[in-house]
């Protein structure tokens, strides 16, 4: 069942943001009964909603420049008094209504509705739940997995569950971390389970029971009342102890692979599943991944043994075979997104076979925000060529379809200077060990544009070498902007540094990676 300040969210989640183009041109708990009749009336809303005295921005830009103290009178004194960020166990050891200020990484976004976002994050050391916190609708789009936020706000508890309370603001600022899964099976029964509460956990080999009476493996909501759309509610169990988990409709709708999966669920079916550590009066995990116990990660084709596409969609090596101006129809998966305007995107894409480079594609606002880190989508349109680099061009269109898949960075350090490191164009790939050399006759280690013209928030330019080849490699700055980690990275790097990188291998006139992680050695 639902905070009831969340029962509106049912009119329907929505996403935006914006960006640029090329240079040229709620919360799910256990049964109680009592708690879902509270959603009916606006006084008993009030009072099931955490308790919070933190003053909400008002707009969107509010949202992102929020300043980290709390009541601060100019933007001068945003910038200069101290921020105090606590540690998670400092977080945890806070009263109820006390000001809490933390810095963490977006896991999950359960919900957007009236400029307030329910949000779970999580750092090295533990998990935050952000229950509708100030947000408008363009912001929300940037709260893409991995993205570090500060959170400025009160912390609250309700029925056990630890959280950032209602009306808390946040600024995105650099640094990413994706969690784990971590494998909390033994914990369960446990008084050290708490310990795990709102983190990305994994339960291992349960055996699924009634859920009721009747004998059915799920609910729909905790008392079989619901309806498909509903949360779900199962009962698993281990070691002689039963547990109910939930999959929250909002955080993941009917439409995704694990509310079907649960659906599919027989009792006596042994399952994985992974999730996050919801707790309401006592433990309630929201589960987003369930399958069969051992299975290999997700038992879709993508996810095994390369691409299978679906009938008239090509392959890659179909794709790259095709003529300039034929016209392609291509699935894969979003990496990146360097930039939007205008009604157009320019995205990177990939499959288990290569990469795709989409040039201004046909796109509103509303759309780019959904193309999160592993969206799968079909794209129709024609192929283009530009200088050694391959694309579809642009105008090309597109639907998102089911499917998730972040590559993992190719090291392709040894194909440097071969022929065979064309295979990988577009394709997300890492460099080891290389020097950097000097930009310009100057010695400087880098450049503002390719000719040193440019000033800060113009494509980072620097040189490297590995063997006795020297290599140019940019940061792209509407893929990685200037407030980046990597951008400031290269503005600090020195003359005869040892780097390894990340990046996607764009061409032009010859390989020309851009850079989005450098790390110092």
């Amino acid at each position: 069942m639902k905070k009831s300040k969340l029962v509106l969210l049912a009119l329907g989640l929505s996403l935006s943001v914006s960006a640029c183009g090329k240079k040229d041109s709620t919360e799910t708990t256990a049964a109680a009964a009592t708690t879902e009749v509270a959603a009916t009336t606006t006084a008993e809303a009030t009072t099931a909603a955490p308790a919070t005295t933190a003053a909400p921005a008002t707009t969107a830009e509010a949202t992102t420049e929020a300043p980290t103290t709390q009541e601060p009178t100019t933007e001068e004194a945003t910038t200069e008094a101290p921020v105090k960020v606590m540690s998670y166990d400092e977080y945890i050891a806070a009263e109820v209504d006390d000001p809490v200020v933390i810095e963490a990484y977006v896991q999950a976004k359960q919900s957007w509705w009236d400029n307030k976002a329910t949000v779970y994050t999580q750092d090295e050391d533990g998990a935050y739940f952000l229950y509708n916190m100030t947000c408008s609708e363009e912001d929300y789009a940037k709260l893409t997995e991995g993205t570090k936020i500060r959170v400025t706000g009160f912390r609250a508890e309700w029925s056990g569950e630890i959280e950032v309370a209602q009306g808390a603001t946040f600024e995105i600022i650099d640094g990413k971390f994706i969690a784990e899964a971590k494998d909390v099976t033994d914990k369960l029964g446990t008084d050290d389970l708490i310990k795990f509460q709102n983190q990305k956990v994994a339960f291992k080999n349960m055996t699924v029971e009634k859920a009721n009476d009747d004998g059915a493996a799920f609910l729909y909501k905790w008392d079989g009342s619901g309806t498909q759309g509903d949360d779900l509610y199962f009962k698993v169990s281990v070691g002689g102890q039963t547990y109910t988990f939930t999959v929250e409709s909002y955080l993941c709708d009917k439409n995704t692979d694990v509310y079907k999966a649960v659906e599919a669920l027989k009792v006596g079916d042994v399952i994985d599943m992974e999730g996050f550590l919801y707790w309401y009066e006592g433990v309630n995990p929201h589960i987003t991944s369930v399958k069969a116990a051992g299975a290999e990660e997700e038992t879709t084709p993508e996810e095994t043994e390369g691409e299978v596409k679906g009938e008239g969609v090509m392959t890659y090596a179909e794709y790259i075979a095709a003529e300039v101006d034929d016209p392609v129809v291509i699935e894969a998966y979003v990496q990146a997104k360097q930039g939007w305007w205008d009604n157009k995107a320019t995205v990177y894409t990939q499959d288990k076979d290569g990469a795709y480079f989409l040039y201004n594609m046909t796109c509103s606002e509303e759309d780019y925000a959904k193309l999160t880190e592993g969206t799968k989508i079909r794209v129709t349109g024609f192929r283009a060529e530009w200088s050694g680099e391959i694309e579809v061009a642009e105008g090309a269109t597109f639907e998102i379809l089911e499917g998730n898949y972040v590559a993992e960075a190719v090291d392709v350090t040894d194909k440097l200077a071969s022929e065979d490191l064309i295979k990988f164009q577009n394709q997300k790939v890492s460099f080891k060990d290389m020097k950097v050399e000097a930009a310009n006759d100057a010695g400087d280690a880098f450049m503002y544009k390719w000719d040193g013209s440019g000033a800060q928030g113009d494509d980072l330019y620097f040189k490297v070498s590995s063997g006795e080849k020297t290599y140019t490699f940019t940061v792209e700055s509407y893929l990685c902007g200037k407030d980046t980690e990597v951008y400031k990275a290269v503005e600090a790097l020195k003359v005869g540094d040892t780097v390894d990188m990340e990046g996607f291998l764009y061409w032009y006139e010859g390989v020309n990676p851009h850079i989005t992680a450098v790390t110092v050695k």
